[in-house]
């Protein structure tokens, strides 16, 4: 880590006395000069920069990324897996492998843009598009089930035009987001060594330190990594369920398939909203684990509404827990990373200890396709997962 001295002539600047990086091409002040700490008004500019330069174009890949996963739930009520011969469980092999490496990184990558308190709103605006991703899922599976071809069945041109589209647009986001901040082709000079500042002073140890593996995995030996993971694992099974399994949970209401996947739309689009509600009150109050354990509690007695009502008689009921159900699975998610990015200031082991906690979570889809079985529909399966709720929050 960087050493500074004071300048006592101007106590809103500092002197470097040796690099932070070693990376020459780093805008670090050298031995002798004097830098201004970065001012308010200055840093809301810059980070306006950042918010409209790279956070759209992370919500679009990521609305890409989770249409492609969640149009498996989709396919599966025009009979995918039907078609497909596939046996029971193995439907759902595939699911925690759709976004394995791609959310975690881009949650480091972001760490490396924004300081602690502006990274949980970024974080969901950016997640809120899994969010919108499922709901225009919902409408393109709405439309796509609508063709008639005796050649290709629909959930076969789901994948062809959701697959085509992501395959195109990651060619424009490899030519569109910058490497660093400090590297923003975008950016003045000034404005670059105003992001590496910044991010030196308030979220890094070293600002673009060299990937080193032992060292990284010295994050593995402080107990706080396990009670993170531990979380993880408790988030992955209720997040996976609604996301993968939202469909399914609608198809309870005995609509057919058509309007089975229109009245998925309007949870998501309120989930959406609820992550934004939560994550900017998290920012805004500086703390964590109170909004997550929030949302937890508004997705577990969704869950309970759901298994302890007749969902035939009740159907606004239940439909009304499905939108609880969604209104606190996206938050934790973000609040969880955001908490454990915010307290490691070394970048490898940040990045190690995501790279393993939101894939983890993800794994929890194994456990969704057992818990969400055929042959336990409507009602045990509901009943399952709010046992295993219960288990977490005692």
């Amino acid at each position: 880590m960087a050493t500074t001295t004071a300048d006592t002539k101007n106590p809103l600047s500092l002197t470097a006395s040796n690099s932070s990086s070693s990376d020459a091409h780093n805008p670090i002040p050298l031995e002798g000069q004097t830098e201004h700490l970065p001012t308010f008004e200055h840093e809301k500019r810059l980070a306006l920069k950042f918010d409209v330069r790279i956070l759209p174009m992370l919500a679009l890949m990521y609305l890409f990324n989770a249409l492609d996963k969640g149009n498996l739930g989709n396919a599966k009520t025009d009979k995918m897996d039907v078609d497909l011969h596939f046996k029971p469980g193995q439907y759902n092999i595939m699911l925690s492998m759709a976004e394995a490496s791609f959310f975690p990184l881009v949650i480091y990558y972001l760490t490396t843009f924004y300081r602690r308190g502006e990274l949980a709103r970024r974080l969901a605006l950016f997640y809120a598009a899994s969010n919108i991703a499922n709901a225009f899922s919902g409408l393109l599976s709405f439309g796509v089930f609508h063709i008639k071809n005796n050649k290709l069945e629909g959930w076969r041109y789901l994948f062809l035009i959701e697959g085509s589209l992501t395959v195109l647009f990651s060619f424009v986001a490899y030519w569109w987001l910058p490497k660093s901040a400090h590297e923003a082709k975008f950016l003045s000079e000034d404005e670059k060594k105003l992001a590496f500042t910044r991010i030196q002073i308030d979220s890094s140890a070293i600002v673009g330190e060299k990937f080193n593996l032992k060292d990284s995995l010295q994050i593995f030996k402080l107990p706080s990594t396990y009670g993170f993971l531990a979380i993880e694992i408790c988030l992955g099974v209720p997040l996976q369920s609604v996301g993968l399994f939202m469909p399914q949970i609608i198809a309870a209401l005995k609509y057919d398939t058509i309007k089975t996947n229109l009245y998925t739309v309007a949870p998501n689009c309120v989930g959406a909203v609820f992550l934004l509600i939560l994550a900017f009150s998290s920012d805004f109050a500086r703390i964590r684990f109170p909004f997550i354990a929030l949302g937890f509690s508004l997705t577990f007695i969704g869950f309970i509404i759901f298994a302890a009502i007749d969902v035939p008689s009740h159907l606004s009921t239940a439909y009304f827990a499905a939108f609880m159900m969604v209104w606190g699975t996206s938050a934790p998610s973000v609040l969880l990373s955001t908490w454990y990015n915010n307290n490691v200031a070394h970048e490898g082991r940040r990045v190690t200890l995501t790279s393993v906690g939101v894939p983890l979570a993800n794994l929890m889809g194994v456990v969704s396709s057992n818990i969400f079985r055929d042959e336990d529909k409507p009602k045990a399966a509901y009943v399952a997962q709010g046992q295993l709720w219960s288990s977490y929050l005692v």
